[in-house]
């Protein structure tokens, strides 16, 4: 079966507050990559002219738009983080930088919300292609990869309409 891989860099920031390391406590960042392989939805034979499933700029461009200007320097925080009230009481401009997500932002919680993201994109322009697999690396020496449906990896369902990552848009949170 044919594959389309595309791969992008972005710079980040988080901050973990429920796990066992005190060191991801503290704001620190990442020079993260993201490797996306997408696959034809229904595949077909090449046609013996155009030869392609889609032009690589209609596959890769909004998601490569949605890394470029609202993952990169984007700081990611738990929904539940002191610091995200701080924000939009005191730096609301800066808050709209912010990644929202359900719980700590792990880079296996990231890597679900941006593969359901990309599918949310992928969905919106016709469904072609799907998603078949994201890796994520937050370091040279620490990757997360996930092959599957990634809204069954996520924390409890929530309404569609209250999940930045799975509407169309280069939103990063819901509010």
């Amino acid at each position: 079966m044919l594959e389309l891989v595309f791969t992008r860099r972005f710079c980040m920031a988080h901050r973990l507050l429920s796990g066992e390391s005190e060191r991801c406590a503290l704001p620190h960042g990442h020079n993260e990559y993201v490797r996306v392989t997408l696959r034809p939805t229904n595949p077909v034979r090449l046609d013996g002219t155009q030869n392609m499933v889609v032009p690589f700029h209609r596959a890769k461009g909004t998601w490569h738009d949605f890394v470029d200007n609202s993952l990169d320097h984007a700081f990611q925080l738990g929904e539940g983080d002191p610091l995200l009230s701080w924000f939009r009481a005191h730096e609301p401009e800066r808050a709209a930088r912010i990644i929202v997500t359900p719980g700590d932002p792990t880079t296996e919680l990231m890597a679900c919300l941006m593969m359901a993201k990309l599918n949310a994109f992928l969905h919106a322009d016709g469904d072609i292609l799907t998603c078949a697999e994201i890796v994520l690396e937050e370091t040279p020496t620490n990757t997360v990869r996930y092959a599957g449906d990634p809204l069954l990896m996520l924390p409890a369902p929530r309404p569609p309409h209250e999940c930045w990552w799975r509407r169309a848009d280069m939103s990063i949170s819901d509010s």
